[in-house]
């Protein structure tokens, strides 16, 4: 597994939300590896009203201002952290929301993270993700692409085909379609109606 460099991927959101697709996510716990494979992400940029810097920058988002790579975790509604990628140069506030993740390896370590989860579904959404590898607020900020905890890495694996569709459960900017998937992949969080066929962009 090849640790990413921050010139090896695009400080552009959307690019970086299609680039990060077949990565891995890597988490480091009790001495424990845990992985998988990112296959579904959202764009978030700086001017969207769904965007949490849209405002401009507080306590809680600066972390999307910082240089691409970083992480922006966050907790949402009260019961589950989100974590984001920093998606642009320093001072722009923009980031890639992870969605789904294809599990690896470290799956029975995950699971007792989150028992009341099927194995299937351990990391099948941006909540259930951050639960099975306990990822939260004390991440928020690191670099991704160094870190020892919680990082991205590359294996070489690529993706044949990118999808796309309008993003999940929002309702400021909800047209925009900004959710790119791994096409094909039974690990979506997205209904069968997003993940569909027509929904299919051009190859990566």
């Amino acid at each position: 597994m090849i640790r990413i460099s921050h010139k090896h991927v695009p400080s552009d959101t959307v690019a970086l939300a299609r680039a990060l697709l077949g990565k891995v996510l890597m988490r480091s716990i009790d001495g424990v590896i845990a992985a998988g494979r990112i296959v579904e992400t959202e764009a978030y940029l700086q001017h969207d009203p769904a965007c949490h810097a849209f405002r401009g920058m507080t306590p809680r988002n600066r972390s999307l201002f910082l240089e691409h790579g970083h992480a922006y975790v966050y907790l949402c509604y009260g019961t589950s952290y989100l974590l984001n990628v920093s998606s642009e140069a320093r001072g722009i506030g923009s980031g890639v929301l992870l969605r789904a993740l294809q599990p690896l390896y470290g799956t029975a370590h995950m699971q007792r993270n989150v028992k009341h989860v099927q194995p299937n579904d351990l990391t099948r959404g941006p909540g259930r993700l951050t639960a099975a590898l306990r990822v939260d607020r004390r991440h928020d900020g690191l670099n991704l692409f160094t870190n020892k905890q919680l990082w991205i890495g590359d294996d070489g694996h690529r993706v044949k085909a990118i999808g796309e569709s309008v993003r999940i459960g929002l309702s400021k900017a909800a047209d925009e379609r900004l959710r790119y998937f791994v096409a094909g992949s039974r690990y979506l969080s997205g209904t069968r109606k997003l993940n569909q066929l027509e929904t299919q962009c051009a190859h990566p």
